[in-house]
């Protein structure tokens, strides 16, 4: 359009053609830059309209892009039917600003978590002069070691359910507590910034979290309780009770509120938790991941909130384990113990975990390949020579596996009948032609809720929104895309187990006991 208006413009200049050449030279000067004055405004209004038209074409499109950003407000999670508790129960957002994730299924890459980034808060010590002494020393050398790696044979240790006090002191550092105002600027490692947290997380799992990544310690303790692994266990300063903290036994373990500090390699037990709350099976113990600054290396370690409850008869006789043989589990599988409240025969071999509770194990050890509980000598798949049921020469048994013991069935003193899935140490690396399918023998029923989610595709979307909240643990595997690599996996062997479903036609039901 505007070339048109050009050469109706210079018209009038083609008619005076024939007496251009008549003219002076000085008037012909003047006719060439009028000429050029004209054509030079004509191209910068057209420079300037198409320079708006795109910056208006631009404009929409960041405004379609960002309608389509998911929230972690989680407005969707209404659609579970799940009634929010109010009150007391509701959640506080740790922080104020908004967070997106990108989660629409249709991206072919995944997007980056756009965030304020914030300066690191550095707690303040002070040293204390007794440092040289030599039971500080040792004192404090036990604590470096590692939970799994912590010697048995030094003299200052006590045995057999005692346990021991390790003040700050002791350690060479004392912490500097929070003031009023240093309190109120503490920005938690636990990350909600909604009022509601995920709705597949309890009032008192979220307490749980934020107690055991921030809560201020008071004291260290090395427990050392038989022939059990240490436990390193710290007591913290809180205000909220957690429960089952106390031991009932009067062996003095944990007097408030205590954590317990993992090995840096255990960080399966932080996925594992989130896993867990997501398939609705609400069997583990609340874990985050946390840096201990008195710990040498200075790695995230994933602590667990301690639970006395498992321990009914004190630490000396050890947590209340269910113990069977592969045979007697199978045959109790049979027999479907305790189904429908029905008390078994007394010679009937059953245990006393209720029916379901196998059901919901071999789904939840299948997806993280956890293979200590149910085939401890690695009978059902092709193990590594570094693996532990190799090194101990476990794998012998498996020519005779109706006597293989079960390890790690472990149930509340109060609460026979529902088992707590504890030291879940799972396996991301085997390849799904070497799955441990000897996890899932026998079981004819799967919990309708978890399989349900597994159906769903929405597996990824709930792990990702509830591990976004442990910002240490989500840091330590490499932010979104580390942990889009662990969430590749569990997907895959989802897949695997539907197929498995399908194929010997067991039967998803709902399991509410």
């Amino acid at each position: 359009m505007g070339k048109f208006r050009f050469h109706w413009l210079l018209f009038p200049f083609l008619r005076l053609s024939s007496s251009y050449r008549r003219c002076p030279l000085s008037n012909r000067s003047l006719i060439i830059a009028s000429v050029c004055v004209i054509y030079l405004l004509l191209v910068v209004s057209q420079v300037g309209y198409s320079k708006q038209h795109r910056d208006r074409r631009t404009d929409k499109d960041k405004y379609r892009l960002t309608r389509g950003l998911y929230t972690l407000d989680i407005s969707d999670a209404q659609s579970d039917n799940v009634d929010f508790q109010t009150g007391a129960d509701s959640v506080v957002p740790t922080r104020s600003n908004v967070v997106y994730i990108t989660l629409k299924t249709k991206r072919l890459k995944p997007a980056n978590i756009r965030g304020t980034i914030r300066p690191k808060l550095r707690k303040k010590v002070k040293r204390i002069t007794e440092a040289n002494s030599a039971f500080t020393q040792n004192k404090r050398g036990t604590l470096l070691r590692d939970v799994g790696q912590i010697q048995r044979n030094f003299p200052h240790k006590n045995f057999l359910g005692e346990t021991k006090d390790v003040h700050y002191k002791l350690l060479d550092i004392i912490p500097t507590h929070h003031t009023d105002s240093q309190a109120d600027s503490h920005i938690s490692s636990i990350r909600i910034y909604s009022q509601r947290a995920p709705p597949w997380l309890s009032p008192q799992d979220v307490k749980a979290m934020r107690f055991l990544a921030d809560a201020n310690i008071l004291r260290i303790k090395e427990v050392i309780h038989g022939d059990y692994t240490s436990l390193l266990i710290f007591e913290g300063e809180t205000s909220v009770s957690l429960g089952n903290q106390r031991d009932t036994q009067g062996n003095n373990v944990c007097e408030g509120q205590c954590g317990v500090i993992s090995s840096p390699v255990d960080t399966t037990e932080v996925f594992a938790f989130h896993l867990d709350r997501v398939l609705g099976l609400n069997r583990t113990l609340p874990a985050v991941n946390r840096k201990f600054s008195f710990l040498h290396d200075g790695l995230p370690r994933p602590v667990l909130l301690w639970d006395a409850s498992l321990y009914p008869q004190g630490l000396a006789a050890g947590r209340a384990t269910v113990r069977m043989t592969w045979g007697e589990y199978q045959s109790s599988l049979k027999q479907k113990c305790w189904h429908k409240n029905i008390s078994p025969k007394p010679d009937s071999g059953c245990s006393t975990v209720h029916h379901y509770e196998w059901s919901k194990l071999a789904l939840f050890d299948f997806l993280l390949q956890i293979h200590n509980r149910l085939d401890k000598s690695c009978c059902g798949f092709r193990p590594r020579q570094e693996d532990v049921c190799v090194v101990l020469g476990l794998d012998a048994e498996c020519g005779n596996q109706k006597h293989i013991q079960l390890t790690n069935i472990i149930h509340r003193g109060h609460d026979p009948r529902h088992l707590v899935f504890t030291n879940n140490k799972g396996f991301f690396d085997r390849n799904e032609d070497n799955l441990d399918f000897r996890l899932l023998e026998g079981i004819k029923e799967l919990p309708e809720s978890a399989v349900s989610v597994l159906q769903s595709k929405r597996l990824r979307e709930k792990l990702l929104q509830s591990l976004f909240l442990d910002e240490t643990y989500w840091e330590s595997q490499g932010g979104r895309q580390g942990i889009d690599k662990l969430i590749d996996v569990i997907e895959r062997r989802a897949k695997v187990l539907l197929t498995y479903i399908n194929a010997h036609g067991i039967k998803v039901i709902t399991m509410n006991v």
